[in-house]
């Protein structure tokens, strides 16, 4: 027995709980942090959505979109044709003008609970659906494995995608995405009624309603155990969801991600995917519930170990007993299929010597290095805000999510300009802080890529119409680089270099080399210079963006930026990735390389050396790991033009052996066959 008194042991307990609060901070994040998150993401899918009009809705969902960056997680996406809408009973067909709508009814009673059937009301001129539907009892029902199957097309992913649940689940170089694409509902599903009578307590009242605006999804799987389990549709709840964990406080999210962990760190840890019969949604609903129950009056910092303790507690009882309640559907037994017989008790036995141990041997905190100093000598632990994260760390979070955001897709001139239309309509709307620079870097971003479109479809013109064309996009891009960040303009350097203005190019590599320099510019989101404070302390973002930040250039592999690089935008192509992720100090040697081997073949021999070098001594400063493939590809390339074909044998070596995060592997095979073939 623990000889540590009652009062003594609470003590040590609130100690623990701050440390490990101010650490799953560092993390996860501060709450400003996530909020800022929270409304990048926000704006961004709502730009994506009124700019797109192409008929489906997108909407971003599970952990990624309620503001976790945990590695090895999915992100995922659901799609909705907007034209189609389910509804519960006839009676809310008046809600719409069927001459716009497509209504389809569901039809639940005799699907398991949380699962229906969707009975087309009226014709669908969606392909999609039409192919989908089975006739059953002379009425046409959209199966869900027959929709699942016509979203695999090469139309929609290429080559290679797998089930996982109800996704289409894709790979794009190291990051995974899920594609699960549905219906929608407006109105809330009556079989999910008892969730408002029994939100009492939490959520908040003005929230509940929200939630019941929101309607729910239609996902494409069915009940195993069902009768029509390949025609079945499972209801989401994935909005209400988001909605729920966006009014926690932050000790109830930080607490969520510690269950995500826990899970991800102890539970599943080395178990394979088939083997992992607890998944994160069941730790979400062990909040959900333990939140509206109020088994926990207050969650604060220093009781963190205490609210976990309590989930974990609620989990391991839902596992002697075999039922998980759907928090929206109690009657939907979320362990039905998985958790049962031997498995379940397996699974028990696992978590009931986790329980035995106790909070702080089960999650290895006593273990922790620092935390026997802190348990002996009583060190509190400050846990505000303000002291959990400085300005300048603060902002390079906030730079690196709003380069995470900035992937709109636009790939031809008309998309281009219904994107800068939907930000010039934005600019009335009540934006939060955070989100008025982010829509400052889609503007930038979408004016480049709109110059190097228009630039491609001008070729063909004559020569008066083509020069004055050619002065629109040089000032299109002075534009964006105006606003943007340092390295925005390397691409009026590309464009210039593209359009033989070597000496001009070379004239704005060398301006870009300059601001490189100075001591406060952060050149990788894991560091920030000592400067940067004394230097931009107290500054907007937007001046902080023009003086201090410099990015990884996204080279989009449907855009031929560089005619040397094509090889490689095809090769990432082929494998589902957007773009080229170049370090912005590698791309303006490359650069400098290229316009010198026109004007000046030895300043190119000079500056190649200077690109060796700095490649060899840089230690993660300005080349972050998961560039470090194409830096040392690129290198290659040049060697390669240059004449010096041993050195790019070892440079394109060396690129084979880093992360592949470009999937650029065939392009760098190619080079080295090419060279043993004409060579060697």
């Amino acid at each position: 027995m623990d000889s540590t008194s009652p009062s003594r042991a609470k003590t040590d307990m609130q100690l623990m709980s701050e440390y490990q609060y101010r650490s799953l901070c560092q993390d996860i994040g501060t709450s400003k942090v996530i909020d800022a998150k929270r409304d990048l993401m926000d704006i961004s899918e709502v730009l994506q959505n009124q700019a797109l009009g192409n008929g489906d809705v997108f909407m971003g969902s599970g952990s990624n979109r309620e503001g976790f960056r945990l590695q090895g997680s999915d992100v995922d996406s659901m799609f909705w044709p907007d034209n189609h809408r389910v509804i519960w009973d006839l009676s809310q067909s008046f809600s719409y003008k069927i001459q716009r709508k497509t209504l389809i009814l569901s039809d639940s009673s005799d699907s398991p609970p949380g699962y229906t059937l969707l009975y087309l009301l009226s014709p669908s001129l969606n392909q999609e659906v039409q192919k989908a539907c089975v006739k059953m009892d002379n009425k046409h029902y959209i199966s869900s494995s027959k929709y699942i199957q016509s979203k695999c097309s090469p139309t929609y992913l290429n080559s290679n995608p797998r089930m996982h649940g109800p996704c289409i689940s894709k790979s794009h170089g190291i990051l995974d995405i899920d594609y699960a694409y549905g219906f929608f509902s407006d109105f809330w599903p009556p079989s999910a009624s008892s969730w408002t009578e029994r939100s009492h307590s939490w959520p908040k009242p003005h929230i509940v309603d929200d939630v019941l605006k929101s309607g729910c999804h239609f996902v494409a799987i069915g009940h195993e155990l069902g009768r029509h389990e390949h025609n079945e549709w499972r209801i989401s709840f994935s909005l209400a969801e988001r909605k729920l964990v966006y009014s926690m406080n932050h000790c109830q999210f930080i607490t969520y991600g510690l269950l995500k962990f826990f899970l991800k760190k102890i539970i599943n840890d080395g178990q394979s995917d088939d083997d992992k019969l607890l998944r994160s949604y069941h730790m979400k609903t062990a909040i959900f519930w333990v939140l509206q129950q109020n088994a926990i009056p207050e969650w604060t910092p220093q009781n963190l170990l205490e609210c976990f303790w309590v989930c974990f507690k609620q989990i391991l009882k839902w596992v002697y007993e075999g039922v998980c309640p759907n928090f929206f559907i109690p009657n939907n037994n979320m362990f039905l299929k998985s958790i049962h017989g031997k498995e379940q008790h397996v699974l028990f036995i696992r978590l009931y010597k986790l329980y035995e141990q106790g909070v702080l041997e089960c999650l290895f905190i006593k273990s922790c290095e620092g935390c026997q100093d802190i348990l002996q000598n009583h060190i509190s632990i400050c846990t505000d805000e303000d002291s959990l994260i400085s300005e300048a760390d603060f902002d390079v979070k906030l730079f690196e999510e709003i380069f995470y955001n900035d992937t709109l897709p636009a790939l031809n001139a008309q998309m281009c300009l219904k994107y800068l239309y939907t930000i010039e309509q934005s600019i009335g709307l009540p934006l939060s802080k955070y989100q008025v620079i982010v829509v400052q870097r889609h503007t930038c971003s979408i004016l480049q890529k709109l110059a190097f479109i228009l630039h491609m479809d001008s070729l063909t013109q004559k020569n008066k119409r083509k020069y004055r064309a050619d002065k629109l996009f040089c000032q299109i891009l002075k534009f964006a680089a105006s606003f943007g960040c340092i390295t925005d303009m390397l691409f009026i350097a590309i464009y210039y270099y593209k359009t033989y203005r070597y000496m001009k190019a070379l004239f704005i590599i060398n301006l870009i080399r300059i601001k490189l320099a100075r001591p406060y510019v952060i050149q990788n989101f894991d560091e920030v210079p000592e400067m940067y404070s004394m230097a931009l302390g107290s500054q907007s973002w937007s001046t902080k963006m023009r003086h201090a930040v410099a990015w990884n250039i996204k080279l989009h592999n449907k855009m031929p930026y560089i005619s040397e690089l094509i090889p490689e935008h095809q090769s990432s192509l082929r494998n589902d990735i957007p773009s080229l992720m170049v370090p912005p100090f590698i791309l303006l040697n490359m650069l400098e390389i290229l316009c010198y081997n026109h004007t000046d073949p030895m300043k190119a021999q000079k500056n190649l050396y200077i690109l060796k070098i700095n490649l060899l001594l840089d230690e993660g400063y300005r080349i972050s790991t998961d560039v470090s493939n194409i830096a040392w590809h690129i290198l290659g390339m040049c060697q390669q033009m240059t004449g010096h074909f041993q050195d790019a044998l070892y440079s394109y070596q060396q690129s084979l052996r880093e992360d592949q995060l470009h999937s650029i592997k065939t392009a760098t095979e190619k080079r080295i066959l090419e060279i043993l073939e004409k060579n060697f």
